[in-house]
């Protein structure tokens, strides 16, 4: 039951003040403010890969002015003159990504090609002298985790960045802070979904181009729901517990589509991290209800839990951001266990009960964003303004509002590392351990039992 609408404003200034702080350490780059970058300061750049998530990618890329696209790649004329008609034609057109890597007027490359060609593109990429942003999932094969690690290692001067965008989300980055912070605990198991209501299978004219198309349901080119949408919070899941799992289980059937794919329509994993934690993921195709905020959202989010506490957060639809904004929710946890000296929780035992667990559940109060915390430059109407907007998240009329998509701004720092020789939030290594995630769960999946994560050293090797 949860408690009256009106809480006290003590319990809302408080609960300001410390997400604010979180706020704050999140995110210290300052006001959101664009500078103007000068053409010459321009990162010239090619996309590799102009299908659906290409497409995407290029409607980010338009809305950033730190890098310009000289040219464009993809082998299906379709997605190609699509892309072009896209950016007006500017872009110079290529059917081919080896002639892309030989001009000399081209600084990186964005691959966007599906799953099965990551590999081969980012590494001749390195080769050719190229800065990399490439989509998850990183590679799809145990033998490319070893030779891409190898390759950039040899080329230590190209800045290298994965396609997890979560880790450039500001609620994202505002919940690891309060993580970090111990603000809800010992964080001890993470809930994890992305629920769909159909089969996804795209229309072909022509079926000789089902598997070009519809690649994503084909183990020869996909590492099916696992790679495409697991990916992305698994790899929470390693950020906000600091670690890689110990090992994985899961079952996975393909029980509902009878269409002809050979990846699963529905999967269920289990991951255990060190220290006891863990993560606890599914994805089916036959019912998009995502239960946390009230089933006001469909399909993905997180639940982070801990000891003192609990946040639901989930990254914004970009395809339909009205439908599915990005939401951050802080649960504080009602009588939460004191830890004795001895390092064990308090038990709450009452004498001819078994335990004293009275307390009412805790309203949702939203997680700050930088934009409304106070600071010592605002003016008085900027404070009035902030303060205004607080009270209005505290009686949920408004929730905080994320200003940019976290894939704009993954793609905009990419540059900016690029620019400035700095190590990305999504590095080569984050998306390589992803990589070795989906490649372990998959495995786990197809032979019904424990996989560890030590396994992949010796998988793949010569």
């Amino acid at each position: 039951m949860y408690e009256k609408n009106s809480i006290t404003r003590r319990d809302a200034l408080k609960a300001a003040g410390a997400a604010g702080a979180v706020a704050v350490a999140a995110d210290r780059s300052g006001p959101s403010v664009r500078p103007i970058r000068a053409a010459g300061n321009q990162v010239r750049y090619a996309v590799i890969g102009t299908g659906d998530r290409g497409s995407f990618l290029l409607n980010r890329l338009k809305e950033i002015d730190n890098g310009r696209c000289v040219a464009l790649c993809d082998i299906y004329p379709p997605n190609l003159n699509r892309a072009l008609q896209s950016m007006n034609g500017q872009p110079r057109a290529y059917t081919d990504y080896r002639e892309v890597l030989a001009a000399k007027d081209i600084d990186a490359v964005v691959i966007a090609t599906p799953l099965f060609r990551h590999f081969e593109v980012a590494r001749d990429s390195l080769e050719a002298g190229k800065h990399v942003f490439c989509e998850k999932t990183l590679v799809f094969k145990p033998r490319e985790v070893h030779a891409l690690r190898a390759t950039a290692a040899a080329h230590p001067r190209q800045i290298f960045q994965t396609g997890l965008q979560r880790r450039y989300s500001p609620f994202y980055k505002a919940a690891k802070a309060m993580i970090d912070k111990g603000l809800i605990g010992e964080v001890t198991h993470i809930r994890a979904q992305w629920h769909r209501n159909g089969s996804g299978r795209r229309p072909v004219s022509d079926p000789k181009l089902d598997r070009q198309i519809n690649w994503r349901f084909y183990r020869e080119y996909s590492g099916g729901l696992t790679a495409e949408l697991a990916s992305h919070q698994m790899d929470v899941a390693d950020w906000f517990f600091g670690s890689q799992f110990d090992f994985v289980s899961g079952v996975g059937g393909i029980d509902h589509w009878k269409d002809g794919r050979d990846t699963y329509d529905n999967i269920m994993l289990h991951f255990s991290y060190p220290g006891g934690r863990k993560l606890m993921y599914s994805s089916i195709s036959t019912n998009a209800h995502l239960p946390i905020f009230g089933g006001t959202r469909p399909q993905f989010g997180e639940e982070i839990m801990g000891t003192g506490g609990t946040i639901q957060i989930t990254i914004g639809d970009a395809a339909n951001p009205a439908v599915g904004p990005a939401i951050a929710m802080w649960y504080r946890e009602p009588n939460a266990p004191k830890v004795q000296a001895a390092g064990k929780a308090a038990e709450n035992w009452v004498a001819g009960a078994t335990s004293a667990a009275s307390g009412v559940v805790s309203r949702p109060l939203p997680l700050l964003l930088p934009g409304d915390t106070v600071t010592e430059r605002d003016s008085f109407l900027q404070r009035e303004m902030k303060f205004a907007r607080r009270w209005l998240y505290s009686r949920g009329v408004m929730l905080p509002e994320e200003e940019r998509n976290p894939v704009t701004l993954s793609l905009e720092d990419f540059f900016r590392c690029v620019r400035e020789g700095r190590k990305p939030a999504a590095d080569l290594e984050v998306g390589l351990g992803d990589s070795c995630g989906v490649i372990l769960a998959n495995l786990a999946m197809d032979e019904g039992r424990r996989v560890y994560y030590r396994e992949i050293e010796n998988m793949g090797r010569a």
